[in-house]
């Protein structure tokens, strides 16, 4: 009786474990050092891609992705290749350093591999994208890029102060999600925030019957935004069928009020 006690309590312990560390979510993240670039500025941005839970400053290896590319003007720029790999909250990661040339809106886009996550049983495919603007320009901010699924911006994705509203629209297959659920984190850099609960971890908001979500960030930094879906093919793991987590992210910075 004394071991089978001890089993069930250990087993208890492990469960409340292995709950605590996967009830954040994952994100896809593409962090510029510089979303808006002046003419003073220098025009050289490093961005680093990586994969983690953001709030927690939990890292997780992001495996070579599948592609990697800026999209401004409606053209498309390769950059798979030159990415460098750089260790992103102590798992691997990639970097990439992008000399901006013109003015206007650059879409920069990370299409990951699949990555199957054992504590939800199924695969992971989050294509994320962050938008810079340039020396006054912005156009194509707004632009549609035809991803599987992807958060077109309502509001400019840049220029916003913390309490200013940020809306979006999630689209799947170029279809709006009507109610889709919008998971948003902050990305905790330098872990000076605390959250109250784990509640407060990850926020989650609903958009409307027109795929149109709303959030007012609280604070300056960056903040995520995932729409998740279910892919309609499934892929194979371990001899089985496994569903495909299919996440549209986009990363959104909020600048802090300045007076003289």
């Amino acid at each position: 009786m004394k071991f089978k006690r001890m089993n069930t309590a250990l087993l208890t312990v492990a469960l409340v474990f292995l709950f605590t560390n996967n009830c954040f979510a994952h994100y896809g993240m593409v962090i510029p050092s510089d979303n808006m670039i002046m003419q003073e500025d220098n025009r050289t941005i490093q961005l680093s891609l990586s994969f983690s839970h953001p709030f927690e400053g939990i890292g997780m290896e992001l495996s070579s992705p599948k592609a990697f590319y800026v999209v401004k003007d409606g053209k498309k720029q390769d950059l798979t290749g030159n990415l460098s790999p750089l260790s992103v909250m102590d798992k691997p990661g990639w970097t990439l350093d992008y000399l901006v040339k013109r003015p206007g809106a650059y879409a920069f886009v990370m299409e990951p591999a699949a990555y199957w996550e054992p504590a939800e049983d199924c695969y992971i495919v989050h294509t994320t994208k962050t938008i810079v603007a340039a020396f006054g320009g912005d156009t194509g901010w707004d632009e549609e890029l035809g991803l599987k699924t992807e958060i077109i911006p309502l509001s400019k994705p840049f220029g916003l102060y913390a309490g200013n509203l940020f809306q979006g629209i999630v689209k799947l297959d170029g279809k709006v999600v009507p109610y889709a659920e919008v998971e948003v984190e902050f990305y905790n850099e330098h872990k000076t925030a605390v959250a109250p609960t784990d509640y407060m971890v990850t926020q989650t908001v609903k958009a409307d019957q027109n795929g149109v979500f709303s959030y007012c960030a609280p604070v300056c930094g960056w903040w995520g935004f995932a729409a998740l879906n279910t892919s309609d093919k499934k892929m194979m793991h371990n001899g089985e069928k496994k569903d495909i987590e299919l996440g549209a992210v986009i990363w959104v910075k909020f600048e802090a009020w300045q007076e003289k």
